[in-house]
């Protein structure tokens, strides 16, 4: 990594120790999402240049389905389950919602296929983002000092590291212009 993408770690690091203070214990289901989320972009990205959107999505599926099956099983012998025992309309309205999430997780594996890493990275913040808005300016819900300045840190950290990837790819289109033609300047 270069000096300058350490400093945008360093302020994600700063971001997780000001809300572990303020909360007074590790944040550790937002840090367990942001790993899956990583993780899982890095595997669409490396991945999905081999294997289209809607084969990956149905590999994805085939692998999840037994494991989200049986928790449906474990719910319904808990009595929690609200599959069955609601009416026709209810289940058929649970079906459509795992249709229409399908959508943009197709559209994110062609996405991520296509796009740079640090994109689809710097996209996966959108929604949290979103949901800040929402929770803040619709529903009115509290925003105590120390969400903000760890808000504002994770955010400096990713403007940091956008204007790191913008100069980099500068640079290497610099390069590029440069060298003999029939020559690709290699990759940063």
């Amino acid at each position: 990594m270069r000096a300058v993408q350490w400093v945008a770690l360093g302020f994600g690091a700063a971001a997780v120790v000001v809300l572990t203070v303020a909360y007074g214990r590790l944040p550790w289901i937002a840090l367990t999402l942001a790993v899956s989320f990583g993780l899982y972009g890095l595997i669409k990205n490396r991945v999905g240049r081999s294997v289209a959107a809607v084969p990956g999505f149905a590999a994805e599926t085939l692998v999840l389905a037994p494991l989200a099956a049986a928790w449906l099983v474990v719910l319904h012998a808990r009595g929690d389950g609200t599959f069955v025992g609601h009416g026709p309309g209810h289940a058929a309205l649970l079906v459509l919602a795992g249709l229409v999430t399908t959508v943009p997780l197709v559209l994110f594996n062609a996405a991520a296929a296509r796009l740079p890493l640090s994109v689809v990275g710097l996209l996966q913040y959108l929604t949290p983002s979103l949901q800040l808005v929402v929770g803040v300016v619709v529903l009115h819900e509290p925003m105590p000092p120390a969400r903000w300045w760890g808000f504002a840190l994770v955010w400096l950290a990713l403007v940091v590291l956008t204007a790191d990837a913008v100069r980099s790819t500068r640079a290497v289109s610099r390069r590029g212009a440069a060298a003999p033609s029939g020559r690709r300047p290699p990759r940063p």
